[in-house]
């Protein structure tokens, strides 16, 4: 069975309130995450960030859609977590550290397993591109978006 589990991270010249402000706005994130194409938040929590979204993006190997359960504690990590869809499991989640002098480190984490159909297309030479194009440039792209404020 072929399953993705791994994490990335970068230092972001941001302090953490700025960056936070990006990563807890699970609307805006087709701005700055290039393979997720779609998200419809369909619950909020008390402060108005999403707490239940549906999303769509694209894996390289097929459109994947699905509806995400979020949660939050603020300023320092979110997560998210597959209730329905085209994926047996996903889970996921941001970390922030405030590394002083206005800089923060961020850490995205990815836990997938595709299962049914998708399993027999998932190879390792697929599994370690999915894992460039899912997770290692998620970091980067957290980056940029935040340093261009």
């Amino acid at each position: 069975m072929a399953k993705l589990s791994d994490s990335a991270s970068t230092n972001i010249e941001a302090p953490i309130d700025a960056v936070w402000t990006i990563v807890q706005d699970v609307a805006t994130w087709p701005q700055w995450q290039a393979t997720l194409g779609a998200v419809d938040i369909l619950e909020q929590d008390a402060h108005g960030r999403a707490a239940l979204c549906a999303v769509e993006f694209d894996a390289k190997v097929t459109t994947i859609k699905m509806k995400l359960d979020c949660s939050y504690t603020e300023p320092t990590a979110m997560s998210f977590e597959r209730v329905s869809g085209d994926l047996a499991a996903l889970a996921g989640s941001w970390r922030l550290e405030d590394l002083g002098d206005g800089r923060t480190r961020a850490t995205y984490q990815l836990d997938v397993n595709p299962g049914g159909v998708l399993n027999f297309f998932l190879n390792e030479e697929r599994i370690v591109k999915l894992r460039e194009t899912l997770v290692d440039t998620r970091p980067p792209e957290l980056k940029a978006r935040a340093e261009a404020r």
